[in-house]
């Protein structure tokens, strides 16, 4: 957690994932990325106002207003440490934090979300539930305000097939970072249902396998994955969750869903993602 990206529109939820990403970065001895993504206006030339005389003053009215509002979050919460850059991007939101990622070689995202429902998100989502398709390295969706060193209880949700190895150690990873307690929990449904004493062995297996300390293992039933989660992280008092995605896209992503998007979009708690294949 060297390098951390914020995407930030100055929203409330951006200024929370801001101050989780300091706090963050003076723990790792790392630094934060504040980046504001300029999306451009359609216009179309003509005799009274060309088109480029009307972008130049749009580029450089927003990025004075960015530079500005940047000032007021690093000296308001980022006085103390750790460094802070801040930047100014123009051009679609997802292609352009794609390209920031490769070009500054981040290895973690923490966004804000005010999640999506209905219709939106369906057809559209939220665009922290897009980039947590597609981010190439893990995201950490930051919903309301809350202090990194809170986190004590991490949820692991797991299908404990022998494809989570590099997705258990990444979890691990995390759960020493942050010094806490892991709860590994398999959620029992009726569309895929398994016997307890079944599941149970297996969890036992796994907790060896990966040679997991400071750690529960949990057999959840529920009418879905998602309620699963929901429901268990209010049983235990879950800080965060650390889930997979497989960014499944177009008609398969319409068809099929996510279910770490849509605990992104629905639970409250910071919720670690990363994009298995």
């Amino acid at each position: 957690m060297k390098k951390i990206l914020v995407p930030c529109d100055f929203s409330d939820s951006a200024v929370q994932a801001f101050k989780f990403a300091v706090e963050v970065a003076n723990q790792s001895k790392g630094e934060v990325l504040l980046l504001n993504v300029v999306e451009l206006p359609v216009i179309h030339e003509n005799v009274m106002m060309p088109t480029f005389s009307f972008e130049d003053t749009f580029l450089k009215e927003m990025k004075a207003r960015a530079d500005k509002d940047f000032t007021k979050m690093k000296t308001k919460w980022a006085k103390d440490g750790p460094k802070v850059s801040t930047f100014v991007e123009y051009g679609a939101p997802t292609p352009t934090i794609s390209q920031f990622i490769e070009k500054k070689k981040v290895d973690l995202i923490v966004m804000g979300t005010k999640g999506a429902s209905g219709l939106k998100e369906f057809f559209v989502g939220s665009n922290t539930e897009k980039i947590v398709r597609w981010s190439p390295v893990p995201v950490i969706a930051i919903k309301k305000s809350v202090k990194a060193s809170s986190i004590k209880n991490i949820v692991f949700p797991s299908t404990l097939h022998d494809d989570e190895e590099e997705l258990t150690m990444r979890v691990k990873a995390l759960q020493a970072f942050f010094k806490a307690k892991l709860h590994v929990v398999n959620i029992n449904t009726p569309a895929n249902f398994r016997t307890d004493v079944v599941t149970r062995q297996q969890m036992k297996e796994f907790a060896k396998r990966f040679m997991l300390k400071d750690y529960t293992l949990n057999v959840y039933n529920d009418l879905n994955e998602e309620l699963g989660v929901a429901n268990f992280i209010k049983e235990v008092n879950g800080d965060m969750v650390a889930m997979s995605t497989h960014g499944r896209k177009g008609l398969n992503h319409l068809m099929s869903g996510s279910i770490a998007e849509d605990v992104v979009n629905h639970i409250e708690c910071p919720i670690w993602t990363w994009k298995t294949n």
